[in-house]
This record gives structure tokens, C-alpha cells and sequence, in this order.
């Protein structure tokens, strides 16, 4: 049970770390600012992943592979990500400053910006259809109901744990950097943004892998998904 809980929490550290739109998001909020939207961007995220990590668990992560879902999520996910893109670009036109203190819009955007990236990101579709083969490569290989909640809690609190590490690093990393500084990164973000925007397309057009749940080697492979 210790065991699983531990594999569980060290697969969402790799799961969390991984760059991708959510970090790009928590960057761009924590240039403007500092730790409260970053980690609002953050804590929004959670929404997704818990959905996503109900949805794997509960066996309906395999069926939501099927084109008729999964073009329309991915579709969602690259628009919302060029828009982003775009927004971070002009940002980086028109901000010279960096905010004092970050209004409560400002924080409730940023929540919903993590929620709506990691709701429509669909790797996480991938991530969680794989979940079977990766409770097996920990040992188990008939997994109970008990195996999943252990699962599920080990998963989140790397997820919580994640939300307060990455928000604090982007603080001290990108919010005392300066305004020349801030201009670059959200150039950056905006560039970052754009390529997992043709990424996302860019995938959907090549078709995701298929992903066998009596595959448990193939597991390792589709853990360290861009967030």
C-alpha cells in the first residue's frame, strides 16, 4: 500500500514537471503577477487533472480515444493555446511594468486558465488510458477499487505539492527579473504556446498512438506528457 502510494506520488511529480502549456501559463501569470497567479494557474489545473484521473480510473480513459471525442477536446485545447500565444505577445507590447499586486480578476483568470488548459489538453487522455499498464508495472496486477483510491491520492498530493514548488520558482525566477526581463519571457511564452498549438494539431492530424492496456513495457513511454 506504502509502495503505491509512493509510485503514484513520484509518476505525478513526473507527470507535473513536465514542460508544457500549464508551465508556459504559470510563467506568463507569474511575470505579471507574482506567486498568487502563478499558483492560481496552478491550483486550476488540479480541476483537470482530477477529472481526467476519475475518468482513467474508472475505465472510461480507453474510451475516450475515439475520434468522435478526441478531435473536438484537441481542437479546443490548440485554439485556447494560440489565443493564449497571442495574448502573451501583446503583453509583451504593451506591459512595461510589472503589477505591484495582482487584482482578484486577474487571480480568477489565471484559475480558470489552468483549468481550461489542462481540461482540454489531450495528452491527458493518452496519460490516463495507459493508467492500467502502469498500476501493473508497479506490481499490480489485478488492481482493486483500494488500489485505485491509493493511486488517486498518491497522484494528487505530488499534484498539491507541485502547485505551491512551481508557483514559488516562477516567483523568485521571473517576477524579480525586471521589466526587460518580463518583455522577454512573455515573448517566450507566446512562442512556447504557438508550437504546442501546432503541436496539439499536429497530432490529431498523425492520429494518437494506440495504446494497449496488456502492454505494461509501453507504460514508461506516455508518463512524461507535456502539462
Amino acid at each position: 500500500m506504502t509502495g503505491l502510494f509512493a509510485a503514484a506520488f513520484l509518476l505525478g511529480l513526473v507527470f507535473n514537471a513536465a514542460p508544457g502549456a500549464v508551465f508556459a501559463e504559470t510563467v506568463r501569470q507569474g511575470v505579471r503577477g507574482g506567486f498568487r497567479p502563478a499558483l492560481a494557474v496552478q491550483v486550476g489545473s488540479l480541476v483537470g487533472d482530477a477529472t481526467w484521473a476519475v475518468l482513467g480510473l474508472a475505465g472510461i480513459g480507453m474510451a475516450m480515444q475515439i475520434e468522435a471525442l478526441r478531435w473536438p477536446v484537441g481542437l479546443a485545447g490548440a485554439a485556447y493555446l494560440a489565443w493564449l500565444s497571442w495574448d502573451s505577445w501583446r503583453a509583451a507590447r504593451v506591459e512595461h511594468a510589472l503589477d505591484a499586486a495582482a487584482p482578484a480578476q486577474a487571480g480568477r483568470q489565471a484559475l480558470q486558465s489552468g483549468m481550461v488548459l489542462s481540461l482540454t489538453n489531450p495528452q491527458n487522455l493518452a496519460y490516463w488510458a495507459a493508467m492500467g499498464s502502469a498500476l501493473g508495472a508497479v506490481g499490480v496486477t489485478h488492481p482493486t477499487a483500494g488500489d485505485y483510491g491509493i493511486f488517486f491520492a498518491g497522484f494528487m498530493a505530488s499534484s498539491v505539492l507541485w502547485c505551491f514548488v512551481c508557483a514559488a520558482v516562477v516567483d523568485r525566477l521571473f517576477r524579480r527579473a525586471g521589466a526587460r526581463w518580463a518583455r522577454f519571457t512573455y515573448r517566450l511564452c507566446a512562442a512556447v504556446l504557438l508550437a504546442l498549438a501546432l503541436g496539439t494539431l499536429r497530432d490529431l492530424l498523425q492520429g494518437a498512438p494506440a495504446t494497449s492496456p496488456s502492454a505494461p513495457a509501453a507504460a514508461p513511454a506516455t508518463l512524461a506528457l507535456p502539462r
